[in-house]
């Protein structure tokens, strides 16, 4: 293979990508040396690398092999004007382990055996996963399986809503795994690059090729398998592997944005075989865990960041405002800390809220006087019509308080539209009862402890 085959090779790929993705992702790489079967290219970035690794590393190899290259697999390494880190690759005795890696590989192979997985990202290993009561046991779970020992549960399945780290311990996994037992073919990528290497197979005519090196590794780990819902031929070849794998007893970890018998237009096979194993729900961070994360993260900013100074109150204010999404929660503290350095100035809440104003908007749910309502009745074991009705008994008219004080305090409601909320009652009826409960808050221990269960159940 030659530079000219390359050249040849972009302007193929300059029509199938597109004018835009082309400039902004092929055209800064460049052809190094093909060696023993491996492609060698440089790019400027580590990040241009493992984008163009992940989502056009199948594409290229297709287009190298159909101009005559024999190439097994590729190499992304940043040019020199730039120290490169060293490739990692899963699986292999003989490459870095996640502690020697100080950034993102940019290919993972599962041995020499020609499967492309997906980038490991150096970040997300146990040691930076903040662990809490909402994701315990899938971390302990994550790294029973990370050991490499015998297969205890199979399949893994981690499942939950979008930032709460389960692609973080899927990498964490293949990391540890690499460390643990590198004589172990493990491969890891997502259910959409599942799917494409079947395309491609069937396109190809290279079925068996395909079926023989998904069944040959030691540990499959899909992240996203909720893609392959509703792509019958997927899901017939997916399902296949997973039976092959699990009758050699061979480890198989797998990710969802729900628990299997939610996903819809999945097969009914295929929901029984991920339900056989361990699935593990990562639930909503609760607020001592988001301040954690951000205890983690502003520790891992201060060699960064020395000069810096950061005012009591900033983080818990945070890990209060963005409850939903982990990942815009750390986005928000690295975005403030960067314009903090960039003023010379200390990060005070007015600063907070003048740098993150379009998060903190986005971040406030609004809640309903009906869903705080509903929520209160549940708690105390009452029916809805009594806490809103006109009885007085204190089994009914506490939790009436209770309710009218978080309408208060968690919606922009006025006093007297919450009072007609509430039965049509007086604004001066909702004024006693939220000066009630702050009395009681501070000499009631019971009512303090329910205020907050109710706020953050509301707030989640």
């Amino acid at each position: 293979m030659t530079v000219d085959t390359w050249g040849d090779i972009r302007q193929d790929l300059l029509e199938t990508v597109g004018q835009n993705n082309f400039k902004t992702w092929i055209e800064p790489v460049n052809f190094s040396e093909l060696k023993d079967g491996v492609a060698t290219f440089h790019v400027p970035t580590n990040f241009i690398g493992n984008y163009v690794s992940q989502n056009y590393g199948d594409l290229i190899l297709h287009q190298l092999n159909q101009k005559g290259a024999d190439v097994q697999r590729m190499l992304f390494k940043v040019a020199a004007k730039a120290p490169a880190p060293r490739a990692a690759a899963v699986g292999s005795a003989k490459k870095a382990s996640a502690a020697a890696t100080p950034s993102v590989s940019a290919t993972t192979e599962s041995r020499d055996m020609g499967i492309t997985g997906a980038p490991l990202d150096a970040r997300f290993t146990f040691d930076s996963f903040v662990v809490g009561k909402p994701n315990e046991l899938a971390n302990a779970a994550a790294r029973r399986v990370g050991e490499g020992g015998p297969v205890t549960f199979n399949p893994l399945f981690l499942y939950g809503g979008v930032g709460l780290g389960k692609t973080h311990l899927m990498h964490a996994i293949a990391w540890e795994l690499q460390a643990q037992r590198p004589d172990l073919n493990v491969l890891y990528l997502s259910a959409e690059q599942f799917m494409y290497r079947f395309v491609q197979a069937l396109r190809d005519r290279k079925m068996m090729d395909f079926k023989e090196l998904f069944r040959s590794v030691d540990v499959l780990m899909v992240d996203d398998v909720q893609f392959i819902a509703g792509k019958d031929s997927t899901q017939e070849e997916f399902f296949h592997t997973f039976n092959a794998l699990v009758d050699q007893n061979k480890q198989i970890i797998i990710s969802a944005d729900r628990a299997p018998g939610e996903i819809k237009d999945l097969e009914d096979r295929i929901k029984s075989r991920l339900q056989c194993g361990l699935v593990v729900d990562l639930h909503p961070t609760d607020y001592e865990l988001r301040l954690g994360i951000l205890q983690t993260k502003v520790d891992s900013y201060r060699a960064q960041y020395p000069e810096l100074q950061l005012q009591d109150g900033v983080l818990e204010f945070l890990a209060h405002r963005i409850s939903t999404n982990v990942r815009v929660l750390e986005g928000a503290l690295t975005r403030l800390f960067a314009f903090a350095s960039l003023v010379g100035r200390e990060i005070t809440m007015e600063l907070t809220q003048d740098c993150l104003s379009d998060v903190l908007r986005a971040s406030e749910r609004k809640i309903s006087v009906e869903e705080i309502q509903r929520k209160v009745a549940e708690h105390y074991n009452i029916r809805l019509s009594d806490m809103i009705g006109p009885k007085r008994v204190r089994t009914f008219a506490r939790p009436r308080q209770v309710a009218m004080y978080l309408c208060k305090k968690l919606t922009s409601r006025s006093l007297p539209e919450i009072g007609r909320r509430f039965g049509g009652r007086d604004h001066t009826t909702v004024m006693h009862g939220v000066r009630r409960i702050e009395e009681l808050r501070t000499s009631d221990g019971q009512i303090a402890e329910d205020l907050e269960l109710l706020r953050r159940t509301l707030e989640a």
